[in-house]
């Protein structure tokens, strides 16, 4: 099942947060602070990010993150996965697979990304699976100095 996150989810989703950011999934660690603001972001009902959690057999087994832009190049609304975490022990069970259905089927945008690392080939699999295709863009950032 997923469903929307709520309230009284924060500390477990502040703990699976906490792991996919330590793995080898990411390529840098992220300040637990900016879990904390996204999650207040989340529940305040934020028009640019939503977060979704997964359940199995009533067991929170991990979450969904998306943000939402504007493309002209699209020519809409752009949906970015932007996160998809599953527990270890509810992996291989379909759940990234899932998410990825429910947020096309229920989010409409013109256009859906998500990204991965360059050695994360599993989620590279995944993706190919569900019709995404490989961009040739090299992304930039410039992060705010504080």
């Amino acid at each position: 099942m997923i469903r929307k996150i709520k309230s009284q989810d924060k500390t477990e989703y502040i703990k699976m947060t906490k792991d996919f950011y330590s793995s080898p999934a990411v390529l840098s660690p992220v300040p637990e602070s900016h879990f904390e603001a996204t999650f207040d972001e989340v529940i305040k009902g934020s028009a640019y990010t939503e977060a979704f959690i997964f359940e199995c057999n009533s067991e929170i087994a991990g979450y969904g993150l998306i943000a939402r832009t504007f493309s002209q190049e699209a020519g809409g609304i752009v949906i970015w996965i932007e996160e998809i975490y599953v527990k270890e022990e509810f992996r291989n069970k379909g759940l990234g697979s899932e998410f990825i259905e429910y947020v096309k089927e229920n989010i409409p945008a013109k256009r859906y990304r998500l990204e991965t690392e360059p050695d994360n080939h599993k989620a590279q699999q995944l993706y190919k699976r569900h019709g995404f295709e490989h961009l040739e863009y090299i992304n930039y950032s410039l992060e705010e100095k504080t």
